[in-house]
């Protein structure tokens, strides 16, 4: 038996006396549990490594990394919170950022005592929902509302339009933006995956919001659909 398979099981011991019940019933191992098993069974064959990717005074993006002996990264995971947004992150957005992806690293390998998403980031979809919704309401670009499968019936143009007034245009490629992320999210098997699609799809994703918030809000809720569908175990 490896060491993992040995933190996996003291994982499991632990989750049955310092669980936690989170919304909706759903039991959950804090992170500093995890962390401590992690420990006494890999001792200092493995690190973790944290880095963050975002801190702008508004939002805070931080990746951790597993490694082994050789320095191989054998796990990883992201967080995002919203400064600001909750209690916690009034102070400690950071810190809880970083609390976040060590526990989705760590769940990466199987350390997840049940649950894949951490208990913060489950409270954290809806602060991000309510950060999305008070940024379509702070913009003023003008708007249709169209339904999530109007977007997806509209065949992909071959590249972006040069011409932003040629409304017929960035409509076909805004609909095939999302009918891309959403070919790519279902493939995703992991939520730092999800992350780290969205970090380097958001330049685009601000272009479509500047042309058309609605259109820019449905493509949010795939992102967080497709983090919920993780963070519930489902494949």
């Amino acid at each position: 038996m490896s060491k993992i398979q040995e933190a996996m099981g003291l994982v499991n011991e632990l989750h049955k006396d310092h669980a936690i019940k989170q919304k909706g019933g759903k039991m959950y191992l804090q992170v500093v549990h995890r962390v401590e098993a992690f420990r006494r069974t890999v001792g200092a064959d493995y690190g973790i490594d944290t880095e963050i990717l975002v801190d702008d005074g508004h939002r805070v993006v931080v990746k951790a990394i597993v490694t082994n002996k050789d320095g191989i990264t054998v796990g990883s995971g992201m967080a995002e919170e919203i400064r600001g947004q909750g209690h916690v992150n009034t102070t400690s957005a950071l810190e809880n950022a970083e609390t976040s992806a060590i526990g989705r690293a760590l769940a990466s390998l199987g350390l997840s005592g049940g649950e894949y998403a951490s208990a913060n980031e489950m409270d954290a979809v809806p602060r991000k929902q309510k950060h999305l919704d008070e940024a379509a309401r702070n913009d003023t670009t003008p708007s249709q509302p169209e339904s999530s499968d109007a977007l997806q019936a509209v065949p992909p143009p071959a590249e972006r339009p040069s011409d932003d007034d040629d409304e017929e245009q960035n409509k076909r490629y805004d609909k095939a933006f999302y009918m891309d992320m959403s070919s790519k999210l279902t493939q995703a098997r992991h939520i730092s995956k999800v992350h780290g699609l969205f970090e380097e799809m958001k330049p685009k994703i601000q272009e479509i919001k500047k042309r058309s918030p609605e259109r820019a809000k449905h493509i949010l809720e795939l992102f967080m659909k497709h983090e919920d569908r993780l963070s519930n175990g489902e494949s």
